[in-house]
């Protein structure tokens, strides 16, 4: 008899479902990417219709990260990354911002999406010095995650924990933070906290998302400026707080507009 097991990238395609949409594709089509189905393309066009700036958003997430993980990278002499919620590679992905400044450094992606898992390849090149590697792990579980990210990173160095966009995911806000303290507990003093997400501050957005959720896929939560910032509870803010994310740090030169995406970079001391 043949035999018919899967290899793990027909085991991760096997359980892609392109028949309800999905947020971390939905976000790949709104950057431009290509790695999404009809189903994400007409979910996301219907989000659009009712807030036309999504698409800046989801941009401007993109240079945030690409900000913060230089600046964390160049001005804090970060090393270590540990990045949960990778969502699908697109441009300027972390290991390539901050190797770039740092060759030697060493990143771990984590997520749980069979897509991201198919495309995990696309994440695993790093330079000759550094690392860069995937788990495959839920957020719901953030022991786990530090278990497994501790036979790459060296905790008893500063990390850099990011949580880009992911929060919203986990429904219960008290969960959410418990989860955030947890992970931030491992990590020693000097380390990081990078993170952004979506606030409820737009009748608009709110009207999308509601939509976005009712069609079955994977909800996710805007919450307000405050519950954001109890994130960031225990740490030291670095300038300019915690702000709309084109307002975070921008380039010289450019006007930035805000958007309803919140984030900011902070340390433990």
């Amino acid at each position: 008899m043949a035999d018919e097991r899967l290899t793990p990238d027909q085991d991760a395609l096997s359980k892609i479902d392109t028949t309800v949409p999905h947020s971390a594709r939905i976000w790949n089509y709104w950057m431009g990417g290509k790695d999404n189905y009809e189903v994400d393309r007409i979910a996301g066009d219907a989000y659009r219709e009712h807030a036309p700036t999504i698409e800046t958003m989801a941009r401007a997430s993109r240079q945030y990260l690409i900000r913060a993980v230089t600046y964390v990278t160049g001005e804090l002499g970060m090393r270590q990354f540990l990045d949960i919620g990778t969502g699908l590679p697109t441009y300027d992905n972390t290991h390539q911002v901050a190797q770039r400044i740092a060759p030697e450094s060493r990143i771990v992606y984590v997520d749980n999406d069979p897509l991201v898992l198919r495309h995990a390849q696309a994440l695993l090149t790093s330079t000759r010095e550094g690392v860069t590697e995937y788990i495959d792990a839920d957020l719901h579980d953030p022991e786990r995650i530090i278990e497994r990210a501790a036979k790459i990173l060296d905790f008893d160095r500063p990390v850099a924990l990011m949580l880009m966009g992911i929060l919203g995911h986990i429904q219960d806000y008290e969960e959410a933070k418990s989860i955030v303290r947890r992970l931030q507990a491992a990590l020693p003093s000097g380390s990081c906290f990078v993170h952004y997400d979506s606030t409820d501050t737009d009748q608009a957005l709110k009207e999308a998302q509601q939509g976005y959720d009712d069609t079955g896929a994977v909800p996710y939560v805007l919450r307000s400026p405050e519950q954001l910032t109890a994130y960031y509870e225990g740490l030291q803010l670095v300038e300019p707080g915690i702000v709309s994310c084109p307002l975070w740090r921008p380039e010289p030169g450019t006007d930035p507009q805000p958007t309803d995406i919140h984030g900011g970079v902070a340390r433990k001391l």
